[in-house]
């Protein structure tokens, strides 16, 4: 039989957070050998008839383990399991009368029980089996030997130590499932989050990829068509132009090749230019079809592909949630640029927020925990070295706020030196 293989034996209760909680055992453990102890004695020594040291002794051996049965039951059910039946033997050797019960008086019994709650709730089944087991031989072959008249209690004995065993057995089973369940769960979230933040990395990548391959592209033909655009131009320059063309090309080869493995077999190419600050108006109108009354205010300021793209793709997802959290709930959609300051670039600023649905969802803000709306925010705010707030509003709405660096930080010696 095995107490748990070659791992430290612990409390039953060692992991529970209450440290109340973790006592438990060794308080029911001490006040079963502190009430038991004496009990055997004078039991064993008064009504059995055996001798004080022999009864001190068997009542230590029978009661004293219940302490050790909180980290080891198993241990513990070998010392008290022998010295119950070494118990019963001596009791039969002095002899008997027919009063008393045999083979195992009540408080060996009661011992006996609490031993096998520890055992039931730290060991595994087949042991168990073969603790009950050895309880039944036991029982049976002491009540074979046991004097003519007397009271028989192994019936009671085997069916209590049975029905502990097999309740406590279940309910460890039961927490064993449940603990590894939870622990499936977390690992499962942890994979479902971490395949969620590549695939919206992927998708990033993929957009950012189609915003830089038309800067190259344009950097191509202005090399290749700058020699018949400039006249007169040098043989060496002439070359450069033609270097720097086919370096571009060759960019735009390996990007389309890493674009390649981003994109998933089932999407092709999306061939649309990817949306920026200007189209976010559309996005405000589609939403208001959908039910959804918005507020928007406008931003015409000229901001870089990448930082326009972001702004878009920030405010669909959070309009996205509003309309899936929050339907007819109103909302406010506001992009703007700020001046740039010494020590801070100019910056755009994006801000979504909307009021309390008029009815309560039906599922929680990003509980489904299905979409990409948080995890792709968080990624393109990144990216672009910006901040992202979001949270809920007291009022029971919800807010997006991002703001990302439309210019590099102006310091005041650039400004000096502009000067």
């Amino acid at each position: 039989m095995s107490s748990g293989g070659e791992q430290r034996p612990r409390a039953l209760p060692a992991g529970a957070p209450r440290r109340w909680v973790r006592l438990l055992p060794w308080g029911l453990a001490f006040v079963l050998c502190v009430a038991l102890l004496p009990t055997t004695i004078h039991v064993l020594g008064n009504d059995y008839g055996l001798n004080g040291g022999v009864a001190s002794t068997l009542a230590v051996a029978q009661t004293a383990p219940l302490l050790l049965a909180v980290v080891r039951p198993l241990r513990a059910w070998y010392v008290i399991f022998a010295a119950d039946v070494a118990g019963a033997l001596a009791i039969l050797a002095v002899g008997l009368e027919e009063r008393l019960l045999w083979p195992f008086p009540p408080m060996e019994i009661v011992g006996y029980v609490g031993l096998c709650l520890a055992l039931g709730l730290r060991e595994p089944r087949r042991t168990l089996v073969v603790v009950w087991l050895a309880t039944v031989g036991a029982g049976v072959g002491l009540e074979f030997a046991a004097p003519h008249g007397t009271s028989g209690n192994t019936t009671l004995f085997i069916v209590l130590s049975g029905a502990v065993l097999v309740l406590c057995g279940a309910l460890r089973e039961r927490y064993e499932a449940q603990r590894r369940l939870a622990e499936q769960e977390t690992i499962s979230e942890a994979e479902r989050g971490r395949r969620t933040l590549l695939e919206e990395r992927a998708r990033i990548a993929r957009e950012l990829h189609d915003v830089v391959a038309h800067h190259m592209s344009v950097i191509t033909v202005q090399a290749d068509t700058a020699v018949y655009r400039l006249g007169g131009l040098p043989p060496d320059v002439r070359e450069e132009f033609t270097s720097i063309a086919a370096t571009a090309r060759e960019s735009l080869g390996e990007m389309r090749r890493l674009l390649g493995v981003l994109r998933s077999e089932e999407k092709h190419g999306e061939l649309a230019p990817q949306p920026g600050l200007t189209q976010v108006g559309q996005l405000v109108d589609a939403t208001v079809r959908a039910g959804v009354p918005v507020e928007f205010t406008p931003c015409d300021a000229d901001v870089p592909e990448v930082v326009g793209l972001a702004a878009y793709r920030i405010v669909q997802e959070a309009l996205a949630n509003v309309v899936r959290h929050a339907p007819g709930a109103p909302a406010q959609v506001s992009v703007s640029v700020s001046k740039s300051v010494p020590g801070d670039g100019a910056r755009l600023t994006v801000l979504v927020a909307n009021g309390p649905p008029p009815a309560p969802p039906s599922v929680p803000f990003e509980e489904d925990r299905t979409g990409h709306g948080l995890v792709g925010m968080r990624e393109r705010v990144r990216l672009l070295g910006g901040e992202l707030d979001t949270g809920p509003l007291p009022d029971g709405g919800f807010r997006v706020a991002a703001r990302l660096p439309v210019t590099p930080p102006v310091t005041e010696n650039d400004s000096e030196g502009a000067a």
